[in-house]
């Protein structure tokens, strides 16, 4: 059956538009790889120190607009006005502009500038002389170093890129799960859901690979949550971890799995030891998971599965 004539023009351009935006990509994908690779890798280190900034801004403020979602929700629930938090009515990622948790400084252009500032203020406020926490610039640096590695490894590709926004998505996440003990849907399910697309030519596992890997990701965490459960009548770990681990099993493959695994659950065992011993936690005392998980997808992302060749597989 023949299109309407009024949709065949409209077809032509879209067809036309991704045509053209499908080349302006691929030209700006050349235009970069022929710059010299100091430059390339320069350019990458700021692009990471960039987001890394933006990072921060999440890991402090989602938590906050969550527990806004929440309140508000019971406040309609027992038809009651929500509590006053004390912040700006409007309060997301974008508005309203950084400010000292302490003294509410509104922070200027130079105080904004990644590790720079921390430096030139000596990880101070500038109005009120408060600490500021050694993690921001720390993420910050962590971010530009996954950005220059990405491209070291991936060279000036897609998959360079989207390996990036994994680990940009980890260290996020593993940040907000240390504060807060949670792991937010809003951030493991589009995980998820982009390392079900990224897969859908096979950048980084073929779709069937992505798809068992998201399947048995949640499966072999919920598996064993219950069982913790069942033997020791406590809950082992959250719900967000099983979605985390579905999420870097959609991205890496089933395949990655036990690697991943394996190095979340050795190291987690290693820094809970550590830090039971020295005093820094007690032995019953919960140990955040995530960043575990996130630790062994990245190096998963970037070793590949070095275990499997250890072990003769």
């Amino acid at each position: 059956m023949q299109a309407p004539l009024s949709l065949v023009p409209e077809t032509s351009s879209s067809l036309l538009s991704g045509l053209l935006q499908g080349r302006f990509a691929a030209g700006l994908g050349l235009a970069f790889g022929s710059l010299p690779a100091s430059v390339q890798i320069t350019f990458a280190i700021v692009f990471g120190l960039v987001i890394g900034s933006f990072l921060n801004v999440v890991v402090h403020r989602l938590p906050i607009m969550l527990e806004r979602a929440w309140r508000a929700e019971i406040s309609d629930a027992i038809n009651e006005p929500p509590q006053n938090d004390g912040l700006p009515a409007r309060y997301n990622l974008w508005v309203p502009r950084s400010a000292c948790p302490h003294c509410g400084h509104v922070l200027s252009a130079w105080e904004n500038l990644p590790v720079l500032s921390y430096l030139l203020l000596r990880g101070r406020c500038s109005a009120c002389n408060a600490h500021v926490s050694l993690r921001y610039p720390l993420l910050e640096i962590a971010s530009a170093a996954f950005a220059a590695g990405a491209l070291a490894l991936f060279g000036p590709t897609l998959t360079a890129l989207a390996a990036f926004g994994l680990c940009a998505a980890l260290l996020a996440m593993s940040a907000i799960d240390i504060d807060t003990h949670l792991l937010p849907d809003s951030m493991t399910l589009p995980l998820l859901w982009a390392g079900i697309i990224v897969n859908f030519n096979g950048m980084f596992a073929s779709l069937h690979d992505a798809v068992l890997g998201a399947i048995f990701g949640y499966l072999v965490l919920w598996v064993l949550y219950w069982l913790f459960r069942l033997v020791r009548g406590v809950e082992g770990m959250g719900y967000g971890d099983f979605k985390l681990l579905a999420a870097l099993g959609a991205w890496l493959g089933w395949a990655a799995l036990p690697q991943i695994v394996l190095i979340a659950a050795v190291t987690g065992a290693v820094v809970g030891l550590a830090a039971t011993w020295r005093g820094r936690m007690r032995f019953e005392e919960p140990l955040p998971f995530g960043p575990f998980l996130a630790a062994g997808g990245a190096l998963t992302l970037f070793l590949g599965t070095p275990l499997y060749r250890a072990l003769g597989g």
